[in-house]
């Protein structure tokens, strides 16, 4: 499983970002403070990390965090036997 696309909403210091990546190595480089940790707290909070009021902008009422991961023929019979509808990607 890999991920596929991330997209953030109103996320600490992040106004909007919708982020695409392809197959292959991918590296996440930049000075301090360009939002490389935002960025893998994202990660976490999609995969199940606990969410924090300190997430949301300054300003904004909600966060919105999604990202899309591609599914392995045996991740998708798995979701099928648990009753979701389940196709290439998660």
């Amino acid at each position: 499983m890999s991920l596929k696309r991330i997209v953030l909403r109103d996320f600490v210091i992040v106004h909007a970002l919708d982020l695409e990546f392809d197959n292959g190595f991918t590296v996440l480089t930049g000075e301090t403070g360009a939002g490389k940790s935002i960025l893998i707290d994202a990660l976490q909070l999609v995969t199940g990390g606990r969410a924090d009021v300190n997430l949301v902008r300054e300003g904004c009422t909600k966060t919105e965090v999604c990202a899309e991961f591609d599914a392995s023929p045996k991740q998708q019979a798995w979701l099928e036997e648990a009753g979701f509808d389940a196709n290439d990607m998660l």
